[in-house]
Formats: C-alpha cells, sequence, structure tokens
C-alpha cells in the first residue's frame, strides 16, 4: 500500500516537471528561430510602413504553394538594405506613393526547391498566371530564376511601387482562376499596385526592365522605380522589373539558409 502511494508521489513529481521542461525547450526553439544573423533585420522594425506581400511564403507564386524556408510572410534584410529602403520609401511618400515588397532574403533550400520544381514537367498548377508562354525547364537558361540567387545574400529585393496610404488589393484563393500576367492592367491579378506591364515574376520577356512592348504609363512606372532605387544605392536587373540588390551589399560572397520568421518578441 505504501508503495503504491510512493509511486503514485512520484510520478506527480516527475510528469509537470517533464511537461514543464518540454514547454522550456518548445518556446526556447521558437525563440532560437527568431534570431537573425548579424547585420540582418525584419524589415517591419525599420521600416513597418512598406507594404509586405510576401508571396514565396504562400500560395500566389508560379510555383503554387508555400517554398521551402519560409515560415513566415516576413521580409528579412541586412541592416544596410534595410535602412535604404526605408529612405526611398520617403521620398516616394512625400509624392503619394510608397513600396511594397514581394521577396527580400532567400534561404539556399527555398532556390533548390525551385531547381527541384523545375524538374518535375507535370507540376504545372500556376502556369496560367506566371508563365502562360514559357516552358518551365527553360526558367534558369532565360535568366527568370537563378541556381544562386543573390537573395540569399540577404540585400536582394524584389518590389513595386504602390499609392500611399496603401488600399489593399485582392485577395488571392488558392485554386481560383489565374489570368495571365502579361493581361492588361485592368484584367490581371489586382494585387494594389500601380501598373508595370507586368504582373510580379511574369516569365515574359515584357517583363524586361527596358521592355517597349508594355503601356507608356507602365514604363514611365517602371523607370520611376528604377531612378528612385539607383539614387539609393541598388542596382537594377534587366531582365526583371522588380529585382534590385544593394551595390555596396555586406555580404556579397556569403549565401545563407536561415529560414524566414517572425520577429522576435
Amino acid at each position: 500500500m505504501r508503495s503504491g502511494i510512493l509511486f503514485a508521489l512520484i510520478l506527480a513529481v516527475i510528469v509537470p516537471a517533464r511537461a514543464a521542461l518540454a514547454y522550456t525547450d518548445e518556446a526556447q526553439a521558437a525563440r532560437n528561430r527568431s534570431v537573425l544573423p548579424s547585420r540582418f533585420v525584419h524589415l517591419s522594425e525599420v521600416a513597418p510602413d512598406i507594404v509586405q506581400d510576401i508571396r514565396y511564403a504562400g500560395y500566389h507564386n508560379f510555383l503554387g504553394r508555400p517554398v521551402a524556408g519560409y515560415e513566415s510572410a516576413q521580409c528579412i534584410l541586412t541592416k544596410d538594405a534595410a535602412e535604404a529602403l526605408k529612405a526611398v520609401q520617403k521620398e516616394l511618400n512625400a509624392s503619394g506613393l510608397g513600396l511594397m515588397v514581394y521577396d527580400c532574403y532567400r534561404p539556399t533550400r527555398a532556390v533548390q526547391d525551385f531547381m527541384n520544381w523545375s524538374r518535375n514537367p507535370q507540376d504545372q498548377i500556376a502556369k496560367n498566371e506566371f508563365y502562360p508562354t514559357v516552358d518551365k525547364k527553360d526558367f534558369f537558361e532565360l535568366g527568370y530564376v537563378a541556381k544562386k540567387s543573390s537573395h540569399s545574400r540577404g540585400s536582394t529585393m524584389d518590389l513595386t511601387i504602390v499609392p500611399f496610404p496603401f488600399k489593399p488589393g485582392e485577395t488571392f484563393s488558392p485554386g481560383q482562376a489565374l489570368v495571365p500576367c502579361t493581361a492588361p492592367y485592368e484584367d490581371r491579378f489586382r494585387d494594389g499596385s500601380v501598373d508595370m506591364g507586368t504582373g510580379f515574376d511574369c516569365m515574359d520577356d515584357r517583363s524586361h526592365a527596358l521592355s517597349d512592348k508594355i503601356p507608356l504609363i507602365a514604363q514611365q512606372n517602371r523607370m520611376l522605380l528604377r531612378h528612385i532605387m539607383e539614387k539609393y544605392g541598388f542596382v537594377p536587373y534587366d531582365a526583371e522589373w522588380w529585382h534590385f540588390t544593394l551595390k555596396a551589399e555586406p555580404f556579397p560572397n556569403t549565401s545563407f539558409d536561415f529560414t524566414v520568421t517572425e520577429p522576435r518578441k
């Protein structure tokens, strides 16, 4: 009888202790996931009024699903790049405009996910919107996707211009009908941005920054984005109107693979 009581008392002490330890370990792991490498920041902590539509964390992208390494829809950048974007945002705000980022730091595992996806010809769920006239196997050769991405160095971002204050556009629902990214501005997916001639991540030569195959207003909007980004130290990429890299990037030869997470609280 006494041994049974003693055993019950031991269990009463051990089980809660184990539960508390497991809870502590889980909480610590969560905190560790939010700790960024030195010189990296969440953009929301530097320039909270820059709109974020981080496409690879959800379903509205050329894969049609979340991409490896994106645990949260957050823009993470080197502090240098984030501060430069803050300056761009401030100047645009004076004209009733602002920025919206689609992608920022990209883990190297995400780039590998792109490569693995490209080798599966049956997976074409997002073709109608993002690459209506291009074979997915040609993405790398055409320069739309890199086998080693500058995004993984932390000072490259994909972005556009939006009216400020920002009014949210459409909400994407997985499975909805997809409209080609090359369709007229009034017809394609409206994310709240100004007309740039194509949608983001549009695998088409009309996405080339200096293309003359798009409306004049879209060409003007691209030049506005290009000029103001260059003014604050960013280098454009001619194959994609949305892609810019900080010229004086702090990690020009280093690729990172930490996950994209929420800011630490």
